[in-house]
């Protein structure tokens, strides 16, 4: 090895150290107890026990320590091991730069069998590829400063973004994926795609493997994805720093959808349903806003049982009503895509379709070169599609279609959808 491969680990690892040692000292987590031997990869087994403490206190601070002196250890890993691909680090297998000896214990306790790898004798189609670059252009051209279209957001930086608006980024380490879930954009498959990638959830101790093994009540559980709003409870003030390096090294892809299409799956799912949370958190408003229910029955069953239920019409009003925006953010269901994954500050990799699903996820998969890992699994479909969009706003006034357009404009110039032009003549 060279001097100056040398010199370089030796700058690497003493800068990782200064700022572990910056950062503990900052967090209150023992920096008076750090001692030059710790190893890196996990909490100092001699750390003192606060008597004013309360175990669960404790257990959270050690816990908070593990993850990321684990995540430190993971991106010093890749600096040393140079270009290496995290993706070819398999399950059960020792991590790069560990014996077999040092993890046979840890192999043999979580070994799981590999899959076959798949062998592609085909490369990824040219049109595939082209497809990719004229939506990722499309993005950069009506993001620039060029561009005479303009809507909220635009124009601000990525660190003018608030952390309680990056909850939709979820992070894979160990594969260095970032992914931007978009709520009614096949988000629950994709979603499961990541606790598998991120064996974040395990069953008998060993992670799941396939995706729709997962259980379905899990998988919107935020505890399983380490999305960039939690990173300043790990960091704290270098928590912005990291997610740029993360954004730049990392592949980030998103999927998106018909604006309006979307509009009216978010209605048929959480309004034609029984759905307890959304009745009371936005059906009641609707019903006494719009529907002269001045007292709607106190449950969702109650109210399915007596035939009350928000219109369509009635939803559209609700978006449309300054109010809503005024007393809190839309929901994600219905929030615009552009909100919830800001494409004007992250330049992502992949901008995948859920029109074009089965081909942009086997492509995206490919890509990250998991594919030999998981699956995307077969979708349904029965799902909402656009023909069926004039029977729905048959009972929107044209005024008010014009004004839900003016409202997810920014959506559908961005991902490239054509205004429904149907829709806007009598």
């Amino acid at each position: 090895m060279g001097k100056s491969r040398l010199l370089r680990i030796f700058m690497i690892v003493g800068a990782v150290f200064m700022i572990l040692l910056i950062i503990i000292y900052w967090d209150d987590v023992g920096a008076s107890n750090f001692y030059l031997h710790t190893t890196i990869s996990g909490p100092h087994p001699s750390r003192p026990s606060p008597h004013s403490r309360s175990d669960l206190e404790k257990k959270a601070d050690e816990d908070k320590e593990s993850s990321f002196l684990t995540d430190i250890d993971a991106f010093v890993n890749q600096f040393l091991e140079g270009t290496a691909d995290p993706t070819e680090q398999v399950r059960g297998e020792p991590p790069p730069g560990e014996t077999n000896n040092q993890s046979s214990e840890k192999t043999e306790e979580k070994f799981v069998p590999r899959r076959e790898w798949k062998i592609h004798l085909t490369p990824i189609g040219p049109e595939l590829k082209q497809r990719q670059e004229n939506r990722k252009q499309m993005i950069q051209d009506l993001c620039g400063n060029k561009s005479l279209f303009d809507f909220p957001g635009k124009n601000r930086t990525f660190d003018d973004i608030p952390n309680k608006e990056l909850d939709h980024l979820i992070v894979d380490d160990r594969h260095g994926i970032i992914y931007c879930y978009v709520p009614k954009v096949a988000c629950t498959n994709w979603k499961r795609i990541m606790i598998v990638l991120s064996e974040s959830l395990l069953i008998d101790s060993v992670p799941y493997q396939d995706p729709l093994d997962v259980p379905q009540e899990l998988v919107h559980n935020s505890s399983l994805h380490f999305t960039f709003n939690k990173f300043w409870k790990r960091y704290g003030k270098f928590s912005r720093h990291l997610m740029k390096i993360k954004l730049k090294k990392y592949t980030k892809f998103l999927f998106v959808r018909d604006p309006f299409v979307r509009l009216i799956s978010a209605y048929r799912n959480k309004f034609e349903q029984a759905n307890e949370d959304f009745y009371k958190r936005f059906a009641v408003a609707m019903l006494k806003r719009y529907s002269n229910y001045t007292n709607p029955p106190a449950s969702v069953v109650d109210a399915f049982a007596a035939g009350i239920r928000p219109s369509f019409a009635n939803f559209i009003q609700y978006l449309l009503d300054p109010k809503t925006e005024k007393d809190a953010p839309f929901n994600e269901h219905w929030r615009q895509m552009y909100r919830l994954c800001h494409p004007c500050q992250i330049n992502y990799d992949f901008v995948g379709k859920l029109e074009t699903l089965e081909e942009d996820a086997e492509h995206l998969l490919r890509i990250l070169r998991v594919d030999n890992v998981v699956e995307f699994p077969q979708s349904h479909r029965n799902r909402t599609v656009s023909s069926w969009e004039q029977d729905w706003f048959a009972s929107i006034p044209l005024e008010a279609r014009n004004e839900l357009y003016t409202l997810y404009e920014a959506d559908f110039k961005l991902f490239g959808y054509s205004k429904p032009d149907k829709l806007f003549h009598e």
